[in-house]
């Protein structure tokens, strides 16, 4: 997930250029004259981030700047510096920053810290700005489809789950839809029918990323679901992404009217085809779907060795998971920000296999359930659309 090498720039690349013949010079075996001798070469050219070998490895690893360091404690700052506008023309700014395979030391981590800072929402009950909301759109850009860092992925994950809504949208069918990598909290005012293509229950003054956006040149592309599939490599990651869809599920069973519908749906003629259970039961899907997905990465990746240990990595995602999450036992109509959704306060702690997805879901599904009174049809009929939905996804090859 992290994001390729082409954001460093003629400066780093010249560099690059010079330790390569540097490297093919005979200076015995002393890898410690090589670096001095890159590094005074790199200071004579004026190369503001020095470049470093990486330990153990002819690849030269990327030095995180000491301004850089500081956006980690500076959020705004941080999303300055990330936001690529609405013409994406700055994306370029988030590319130098984070598109680097090899990060010296504790570089990634620290680039991680930078991330969420810039593109998490200001304090608990804030709504994203559209600064943030574009911010989070350009780490998708830049991360997706690579391979990051070790110490970059909880980071980026830390936005995916603050982007959770948003997120779950990015499946190609509301590409139409979007007209920039971030949309205002205007366009998400319910139509005639109560409908709201960007989600259920949102917050009325929050700014949304459209990780679905193509820029009009094609050459931009935030693939969430990329993103999502390399970051499930860190056991550290996987455990943020798991806990913000089961956060998600809870949040959003608590929403549902005693029938198991949206309490804001409004029948109408030009529609004669949707129910209140239309868009519950299709947001349902997409939330199996996601959690599918993580169980199919685990998999995948034990199967071909990148998970080296399973038994570890498991142990490994339950310490980093916060808990578990269950709906209140009555009907809530609040819409908090989507921050708040992934920042929710456990219930308690994670019972039975937490790598098993479908019987964490449905044990938050049947006591919700139970405590509101929702007819057995309805909640079976659930039940088997989530149990649809995260077979399909664990069984889809990637």
């Amino acid at each position: 997930m992290s994001d390729g090498s082409g954001g460093r720039g003629a400066e780093s690349d010249g560099a690059s250029g010079r330790l390569s013949r540097l490297r093919r010079q005979p200076l015995g075996k002393h890898p410690l004259i090589v670096s001095v001798v890159a590094v005074a070469v790199l200071a004579a050219a004026g190369v503001a981030v020095p470049l470093a070998l990486a330990d153990g490895d002819d690849e030269p690893c990327w030095e995180v700047p000491a301004s850089a360091r500081a956006l980690a404690d500076d959020p705004a700052a941080a999303t300055k510096t990330l936001d690529p506008g609405d013409d994406l023309t700055r994306l370029g700014s988030a590319r130098k920053l984070l598109a680097h395979e090899q990060v010296c030391g504790d570089g990634a981590r620290v680039l991680g810290r930078v991330v969420d800072a810039a593109t998490r929402a200001s304090g608990r009950g804030e709504p994203h700005t559209m600064a943030q909301a574009r911010s989070a759109y350009a780490v998708a850009a830049v991360l997706s489809g690579t391979e990051l860092p070790p110490g970059l992925a909880p980071g980026a994950a830390r936005m995916v789950a603050e982007y959770v809504v948003d997120a779950r949208r990015d499946d190609g069918l509301y590409d139409d839809e979007a007209t920039g990598p971030a949309l205002p909290a205007e366009q998400a005012q319910p139509d005639e029918n109560g409908y709201v293509w960007m989600g259920r229950f949102l917050a009325p003054s929050e700014a949304h990323a459209a990780f679905e956006y193509a820029d009009p040149l094609g050459e931009t592309d935030a693939d969430i679901e990329r993103l999502v599939a390399e970051l499930a490599k860190d056991p550290e990651a996987f455990a943020i992404l798991y806990d913000a869809q089961r956060a998600w599920f809870a949040y959003y069973l608590e929403r549902l009217d005693r029938q198991g519908g949206d309490p804001g749906f409004r029948p109408s003629g030009r529609d004669r085809y949707s129910t209140a259970t239309t868009w519950p039961d299709n947001d349902l899907q997409h939330l199996a779907d996601r959690v599918g997905n993580l169980m199919k990465y685990r998999a995948r990746y034990t199967r071909d060795g990148t998970i080296s240990d399973l038994a570890a990595f498991d142990a490994a995602v339950r310490r980093h998971t916060r808990g578990t999450f269950r709906p209140a036992s009555r009907q809530l109509d609040t819409r908090p920000p989507m921050g708040d959704i992934a920042d929710r306060p456990v219930s308690g702690p994670v019972r039975g296999d937490l790598t098993d997805g479908r019987h964490q879901l449905f044990t938050v599904l049947d006591r919700w359930a139970e405590e509101r009174n929702i007819p057995a049809r309805r909640a079976a009929a659930m039940r088997q659309l989530l149990d649809d939905a995260y077979v399909r996804a664990l069984w889809l090859m990637f």
